[in-house]
Formats: C-alpha cells, structure tokens, sequence
C-alpha cells in the first residue's frame, strides 16, 4: 500500500529521489539543465511529500511560497521502474491538500517539453496550461500550469 508522509527538504529519503530525479533531467535538458538546476534548490522546502511503497521511497513533490495564495510545485519526481501506478497523482493530491489546509487558493508549476510524462500527468490532473511566468519568460523549452484549488 502506498502511503504518503509530510517531511521537509532535510529529509534524505527526499533527498535520494531529487538526485535521481537531477540525473533524469540532466539527460532529458542537455545543455539546459544548469538553467533549470539554479531554479530548483532544494535546501529550504518546508513543504514535502514523499511516497513510501512498504517503508521503500518511492516518489516525491514538493511546495515553494509563490504568493500570498499561491504555491508553486517543484521536484515532483517518481523512478521510471514506478512509473503508471498513480503514484504521481496521488503526491500532487496530497499536496494540494496541504495546500488548501494553509489556506492557499492556487498552484502554479513548471515542466519542460522534454517531459511529456510530466505534461500528461498535470493535465489528467486538470492543471491548465498558462503563459510562461516568472523566471520562465520567454524560456522557449518551459511549459507552465495551474490550478484554482
């Protein structure tokens, strides 16, 4: 059963999959990636799921402070070897939750064209393609989303 646990970004099982999930996006971004890189620091998240498969990690997300009610969803992140389980939708769930708990009305995030896995899930997941926003601009491989929670 798969469950899901509040943490932050000092948790190493977090951690663990954010390296796998830098090595990921270094392959799929080439000579990108230390673009994106300096936009996804992970060392002060106060906000983190991590989804555990029998006490085994097994995906992760996480929430960065965009505005007053706004957050954005960063480090999401399942091994492909997990990948077509909902384990995916159920961390973006569970951070929405979170999010609703704070009192938060919307989430925004940013994934790459490289990452049609990734568009797929936030659309299932009914997040709405949006212009490019903040650092993203112009970013001609960024594709942006939301959702009014």
């Amino acid at each position: 059963m798969i469950i899901t646990k509040r943490t932050t970004s000092d948790d190493t099982n977090f951690q663990e999959l954010v390296k796998l999930l830098d090595i990921e996006l270094q392959e799929r971004d080439g000579d990108e990636h230390s673009f994106y890189a300096a936009l996804n620091k992970t060392n002060t998240l106060n906000y983190v799921i991590v989804a555990y498969d029998q006490d085994k990690p097994i995906g992760c997300g996480a929430l960065r402070t965009y505005s007053k009610d706004t957050m954005e969803v960063k480090r999401m992140f399942v091994p492909l070897q997990k990948r077509g389980q909902g384990i995916a939708s159920k961390i973006l769930k569970a951070l929405e939750i979170w999010c609703q708990e704070l009192g938060i009305k919307k989430c925004v995030l940013e994934t790459g064209k490289n990452q049609p896995e990734a568009i797929a899930l936030y659309k299932k997941n009914h997040y709405n393609t949006i212009p490019n926003f903040g650092k993203y601009e112009g970013v001609e491989n960024s594709v942006c989303f939301e959702k009014e929670l």
